[in-house]
C-alpha cells in the first residue's frame, strides 16, 4: 500500500509539473486580457510538430526543434491577437466573441496541421534517455527532467512579470486598462506581448510533451480541457495559484485513478471544478473581490 501511494505521489508530481506548463499561458492571457484563449491546445500541437520537423525531418537536433517550435507558435499567437482578437477590444461582447474567434483559430490550426503533417502520429526522442527512480517509483529521465524544469520556468515567468518594465507594465494592464493608457502603457502591445508569450508557453509545452505522447492534429484537445480545470480551480489571475493548483490536481488525478481507475477520475476532476465554481468562484487559492 505504502508503495502504491509514493508513486502515485511520483506520478502526481509528474502530472503536476505538465499541467502547470500547460496552465501558465492561459493564466498569463487572462491576467492581461480577461479572455479564454481556446486556441492555447492547438498551439501546443503546433510547437510539438515544427519540433519534430526541424529535429527529426530537417536532422537539426531536439533542441533546435524546440527553439523553433516555441519561436513559431509565440509567433502564431501575436497573430491570433492582431487578427482575431484585437478588432473586438472594448466590444459590450467581447468575452463570447473572443470564444468564437480562438475556436476557428482552433479549427484552422488543427485542419492546418492535418494537411501539412497528416494524420500519421509521430513522436519526438526524449532530452535524455534512461530511467530515475525517486521515492522508489521509476520514471523516465525526460520526465524528471520536466519535474526540475517546470518550477524553473514559472519561477522565470514570476521574475518577468514583477521585476521587468514589460513584465509591470502586462500587470497594469490587467489590473486597469484606461488607468495603464493614462501613463503612457501601450495596451495593444501589452496584449500582443501577452498572447505572445502564452503561445511561446503553450509551444515549449507542446514541443516537450511530444517526447511523452504521440503527436497527432487533436494531441492538443485534452492539454487544452486540463489547463482550462486547473486555472479554474486554482483561481483566475494567479500565476502562483495556478501552480499551486496543477500539482495539487496532478495529485489528485494520481490517487483517484489509483483508486477509482482511468475512466471515472475525468468525470470526478469535472465535479470537483464545477463544486469550486459554485462555492468558490474566485477558486480555492484566489481572494475575495
Amino acid at each position: 500500500m505504502i508503495e502504491t501511494l509514493l508513486a502515485a505521489l511520483v506520478s502526481g508530481l509528474v502530472l503536476g509539473s505538465l499541467y502547470a506548463l500547460m496552465a501558465s499561458g492561459l493564466s498569463v492571457v487572462w491576467t492581461t486580457l480577461g479572455v479564454f484563449n481556446f486556441a492555447h491546445g492547438a498551439l501546443m500541437m503546433v510547437g510539438a510538430f515544427v519540433a519534430w520537423t526541424v529535429s527529426e525531418a530537417a536532422g537539426l537536433g531536439l533542441l533546435t526543434g524546440i527553439a523553433a517550435g516555441t519561436l513559431v507558435a509565440a509567433l502564431l499567437g501575436v497573430l491570433i491577437e492582431r487578427l482575431l482578437v484585437r478588432p473586438f477590444y472594448g466590444h459590450r461582447s467581447m468575452l463570447l466573441i473572443t470564444v468564437m474567434t480562438t475556436l476557428a483559430a482552433m479549427i484552422i490550426l488543427e485542419k492546418g496541421a492535418q494537411i501539412i503533417w497528416g494524420a500519421r502520429l509521430k513522436q519526438l526522442p526524449r532530452l535524455i534517455d534512461g530511467e530515475v527512480s525517486i521515492l522508489g517509483a521509476t520514471i523516465s529521465a525526460h520526465e524528471a527532467v520536466l519535474v526540475g524544469l517546470a518550477p524553473l520556468i514559472l519561477f522565470a515567468i514570476w521574475r518577468f512579470t514583477l521585476k521587468t518594465r514589460t513584465g509591470r507594465s502586462l500587470r497594469a494592464v490587467g489590473q486597469n486598462q484606461n488607468s495603464a493608457a493614462l501613463i503612457g502603457i501601450d495596451v495593444p502591445v501589452a496584449f500582443a506581448i501577452a498572447f505572445g508569450l502564452s503561445a511561446a508557453l503553450a509551444g515549449l509545452t507542446g514541443a516537450l510533451l511530444g517526447s511523452i505522447r504521440f503527436i497527432t492534429p487533436v494531441m492538443g484537445a485534452e492539454p487544452l480541457v486540463k489547463a482550462m480545470i486547473v486555472v479554474i480551480f486554482g483561481g483566475l489571475g494567479s500565476l502562483g495559484a495556478t501552480a499551486g493548483a496543477a500539482y495539487l490536481i496532478g495529485l489528485i488525478e494520481a490517487l483517484l485513478i489509483v483508486w477509482l481507475g482511468l475512466y471515472w477520475t475525468p468525470f470526478v476532476l469535472f465535479l470537483m471544478m464545477i463544486i469550486v465554481l459554485v462555492f468558490r468562484p474566485n477558486g480555492i487559492f484566489g481572494g475575495k473581490e
